[in-house]
């Protein structure tokens, strides 16, 4: 059986992105799907919990895609100490006394909503120099990454948090983000303490949404285990096209499919510029561009398909 789509997990604290990758080839070998080609569609922390997209079969060719969605988090930030990774497996490198009051948290927020500026954390994937920069923060070399551009979407606090009480200090603030690609929590939270007047680091991080995908969809790897044990895959996986929601369906006929398959341009398509899935049936054939009337293959997919 080909296997092609999406399992979301629902990943544990302590586990890194490329772990998961490898718990979820393992229980399709001992489930006995033979070997699937499988890929992450964006890194998660090992600290972090929550929505780690994973693509097997032909959808490792959308993978790339998560890599550009927006992603929601909820995270929680400890005032009053900062460490040098920006959250608890550091070493603490400042520390404050002040703790902000409510009124302060509700007059600075809206300054980390909208496009931003922030540097990355040190202790971060980026590569510098050709060397990534958590092996140069380890090896204790200052690292300087250049700030970038992000856009908060939103930046809500969890009610759990809100106090009657303006004047009330908090020493921890819970906080739900959409955020753009490339948007570092753990800066995010850093710059809002700096903005407070204090220093923090982040103490729980989870993602509740990476593009189309959402908690409501991810599986706990005790579940994700019982693959292994015999149990089918159908409830779990989701299709190819669950990672295009956002993209339009484009239904071509048996022919049209066929000269999609074989990479050749389509003309005189009455429909508006942009990026389309293209469809026979209900078999995904490829990822299509167009532009004035014609359609290029801007990616294609290899799936058998009862036209052929």
């Amino acid at each position: 059986m080909s296997v092609h789509g999406w399992i979301v997990l629902d990943k544990p604290a302590g586990l890194g992105s490329t772990q998961g990758v490898a718990a979820v080839k393992r229980v399709l070998r001992q489930g006995g799907h033979g070997k699937v080609k499988v890929g992450h569609g964006g890194t998660l922390d090992p600290l972090a919990t929550g929505v780690l997209p994973i693509a097997l079969g032909e959808a490792t060719k959308l993978a790339g895609r998560m890599l550009d969605a927006t992603k929601a988090y909820a995270f929680t930030i400890a005032f009053g100490t900062q460490t040098d990774t920006l959250d608890l497996e550091g070493q603490v490198i400042a520390r404050a006394d002040h703790l902000p009051a409510w009124a302060e948290i509700v007059a600075v927020l809206p300054r980390f909503t909208g496009p931003i500026a922030q540097v990355p954390p040190a202790y971060s994937a980026l590569k510098v120099d050709g060397r990534r920069a958590y092996d140069l923060a380890r090896a204790g070399e200052v690292v300087e990454l250049a700030t970038r551009a992000v856009t908060i979407h939103r930046l809500d606090v969890d009610p759990a948090d809100r106090p009657d009480d303006p004047a009330q200090r908090l020493a921890t603030l819970t906080l739900t983000a959409d955020v753009s690609k490339g948007t570092y929590i753990r800066s995010l939270a850093r710059d809002i303490a700096l903005g407070l007047g204090t220093v923090g680091h982040v103490t729980m991080l989870r993602r509740l949404r990476a593009g189309p995908f959402d908690l409501a969809q991810a599986i706990s790897l005790d579940k994700l285990d019982t693959i292994a044990k015999g149990a089918t895959l159908e409830h779990m996986i989701l299709p190819l096209e669950a990672g295009l929601d956002d993209i339009p369906a484009l239904d071509l006929d048996p022919e049209q499919a066929r000269a999609v398959r074989q990479g050749r341009v389509l003309t005189g398509l009455p429909l508006s510029d942009g990026l389309w899935l293209a469809r026979s049936g209900m078999v995904p054939v490829a990822l299509v561009d167009l532009s004035g009337g014609a359609l290029r293959v801007a990616r294609g997919f290899n799936l058998s398909d009862v036209a052929e």
